[in-house]
């Protein structure tokens, strides 16, 4: 890692440094991605002509930009011939009331899922004026393009994610409720338990990445996936016997989410989407071992917006 205080101008990086980090997962998904365009971003910042920057902020964020949407475009068809659904890197956010409510919704599995959707330029536009409320004027002069373009590119990606993502949501009480007695059904193989938390068109998304077995289509309705977390308590899974499987509740992404762990490794994440009553409309498993590396390692990301 880059020792900041050996060079000039640090003082202002690391002043933003939460939030240039805030950007890139938004607009990459991935926290090693994220880490790694930030660390760009320290290296031109180093390099650039400081005395004729009025706004650090909006210069730093500009440079994480475009360095974000040069690795969007470039990843672009790595995903798409990934093997499974490519879900989001899941991150450590600390407690699920931990963060401001829109702060958390923004970096929901469930926004970050349907952002994936989203051509590179549009989701840069809409999480710089959606979640950080930046004008359409200082937008376009971070994506270089025209104000009119970034006006297009806002208005077509709003109407996008609203059209997608979940309308309404349990509150924070509900949601940690839900996921407590979820564990507890799927510890216990209650089939009828896990039944009575699901939505009747639930879906349940795995992503192995081709390293885990995984489903490699989204597993859909209640039935069938209430049958598929019953079994967590009686087979062996990525060679770990049940009884040396550990299940904690922490929060990930903004809300609560489980952790599953062997010995000495973290196995899997799993995060829900809930409904107006608390029900769960969306499972999002993540288990492909490079996505679980910044869970892993255990310290929880500030996602604040400011």
């Amino acid at each position: 890692m880059t020792d900041l205080s050996a060079h000039p101008g640090q003082q202002a990086f690391h002043e933003h440094r939460k939030l240039l980090f805030s950007v890139a997962y938004r607009l990459l998904g991935t926290a090693a991605d994220a880490e790694d365009v930030v660390q760009d971003a320290w290296i031109k910042w180093s390099a650039a002509d400081r005395s004729q920057v009025v706004d650090p902020r909006a210069y730093l964020t500009r440079i994480v930009s475009n360095l974000a949407l040069e690795r969007l475009r470039s990843a672009r068809h790595k995903r798409e011939t990934y093997m499974g659904p490519w879900l989001p890197e899941p991150i450590l956010t600390g407690g699920d009331a931990a963060e401001a409510v829109a702060d958390a919704e923004s970096v929901s599995m469930a926004l970050l899922v349907v952002l994936e959707t989203l051509s590179p330029l549009e989701r840069a536009v809409f999480v710089l004026k959606e979640v950080f409320d930046f004008s359409h004027a200082e937008i376009a002069e971070a994506v270089e393009r025209s104000e009119a373009a970034v006006r297009q590119a806002a208005h077509r990606a709003r109407e996008h994610v609203r059209a997608r993502r979940p309308r309404f949501a349990a509150d924070r009480s509900r949601r940690r409720e839900a996921t407590e007695r979820f564990l507890a059904a799927a510890a216990g193989g209650d089939v009828n338990a896990l039944m009575e938390l699901l939505s009747p068109d639930v879906a349940l998304w795995t992503d192995g990445g081709g390293k885990v077995r995984q489903a490699l289509r989204p597993v859909v309705g209640a039935a069938t996936v209430a049958a598929w977390f019953a079994a967590i308590g009686t087979v062996t899974y990525q060679g770990v016997e049940p009884a040396d499987m550990k299940a904690e509740i922490v929060g990930i992404n903004g809300g609560p989410g489980v952790v599953f762990s062997g010995p000495g490794r973290v196995i899997a994440t799993v995060t829900f989407d809930f409904d107006a009553e608390g029900r769960i409309t969306a499972i999002h498993n993540v288990a492909n071992p490079d996505k679980l590396k910044a869970v892993a390692g255990g310290s929880a990301y500030d996602i604040g917006t400011r």
